[in-house]
C-alpha cells in the first residue's frame, strides 16, 4: 500500500457479524492488552502471503526476514505459536526451519503437529488420498501449459500465477472435476484448491484451540482467513474478556476483501517480520 510506512499498522472496519463484539483498538494498544494476559493468548500465522512472500514457484517460498527469530522469541512469551495454512505439516516443518515450540495445522486443519511432534491426520480425510492422486495426474494432462499442478497427498491445487489468463478456465476445469468427484473447493489467489469432502477449515481450527484461551491473534491474507477472523469474532461474543485481534496482511489481489474483515492492516511479510519484533518488548 504505497504511502505507508514498513511496519506500520493501521485502523480499518472490523468484520460485521450482527451483535459480536469489535477490536476498538490500534496497534500499540492491542499489544498491551495482549501483555496483561500473554501467558494465555494463542498467536496465529497463515504460511503464504503472511509468514512468506508469494512466489511464483510455491516450493520456493521461503519466510521473510525476523520472521523466523520473532516466532522463535515469542513461543515461550504466550501459550502457544500456531501456524494454519494449506500447506501440508511436513513443507512447514522444513521452511520453519525446525523451530520449537510451534504448533503447525497444515491443509487447513486436516493435519496437524504439536510443538514438533508426530503428524497427525483427519482419519475422514485418508480414504481421499488416491483420488488426490489421480486428480493432480489427470489435471497435469488436461490443462494447458502455464497451469502449475500441486499435489499435496490430501489437496490439489491449481495454480495460475504465472498465467493469469489461464485464471477462468483453470477454475472452470476445477470445479467441474470437483462437483464430478464430490469434492470441495476453495478459491485462493491466483489458486483454486481442491479438497476432500471433510468439515475442516481455518475457523474450525481456530475455534477449537481458543475455547480456553484469554486472548488470540490471527494474522492472514487470503479469503480463507476470513474463518479464522469469524472464529475469533464469536470467541469474543461469548466472553467479554477474551482479546482477539484480526490482522491483514495487505497484497493486491485479495487484500481487500480481507482487509474489510480485520481490525488492523499491515503491508507485507517484511513488515510483518519487523512488527513483531517490535512487539516483544510489550509482551516481556
Amino acid at each position: 500500500m504505497p504511502g505507508r510506512r514498513r511496519g506500520t499498522l493501521s485502523r480499518v472496519p472490523p468484520l460485521n457479524l450482527g451483535n459480536q463484539p469489535k477490536t476498538p483498538l490500534d496497534a500499540e494498544q492491542a499489544w498491551r492488552a495482549t501483555a496483561a494476559r500473554a501467558r494465555e493468548t494463542v498467536l496465529f500465522f497463515d504460511f503464504d502471503g503472511t509468514l512468506a512472500p508469494v512466489d511464483d514457484d510455491p516450493t520456493a517460498v521461503s519466510p521473510a526476514p525476523k520472521v523466523l527469530a520473532a516466532l522463535e522469541a515469542l513461543a515461550p512469551v504466550v501459550r502457544r505459536v500456531a501456524i494454519v495454512s494449506a500447506r501440508p505439516v511436513e513443507f512447514l516443518r522444513e521452511h520453519l526451519g525446525g523451530l520449537a515450540g510451534i504448533d503447525l495445522y497444515g491443509l487447513y486443519g486436516l493435519e496437524h503437529s504439536h510443538s514438533g511432534g508426530e503428524t497427525v491426520t483427519e482419519p475422514a480425510a485418508l480414504p481421499w488420498v488416491p483420488t488426490m492422486s489421480e486428480l493432480a495426474e489427470q489435471a497435469r494432462a488436461e490443462l494447458p501449459a502455464g497451469t502449475l499442478v500441486e499435489f499435496k497427498r490430501l489437496s490439489v491445487a491449481l495454480h495460475w500465477r504465472t498465467a493469469p489468463r489461464l485464471g477462468a478456465q483453470v477454475e472452470r476445469w476445477g470445479r467441474e472435476q470437483a462437483e464430478r468427484l464430490g469434492l470441495k473447493c476453495q478459491a485462493g489467489r491466483m489458486v483454486l484448491e481442491i479438497k476432500p469432502p471433510v468439515d475442516r477449515d481455518k475457523g474450525m481450527v481456530i475455534d477449537e484451540v481458543v475455547r480456553d484461551a484469554g486472548g488470540a491473534w490471527y494474522f492472514g491474507d487470503d479469503v480463507s482467513d476470513i474463518k479464522a477472523f469469524a472464529a475469533l469474532r464469536a470467541r469474543a461474543a461469548g466472553d467479554p474478556r477474551f482479546v482477539g485481534v484480526c490482522v491483514a496482511v495487505a497484497n493486491p489481489e485479495t487484500g481487500h476483501e480481507v482487509a474489510e474483515a480485520a481490525d488492523l492492516t499491515i503491508d507485507s511479510p517484511a513488515a510483518l517480520g519487523d512488527f513483531l519484533t517490535e512487539a516483544l518488548p510489550h509482551l516481556r
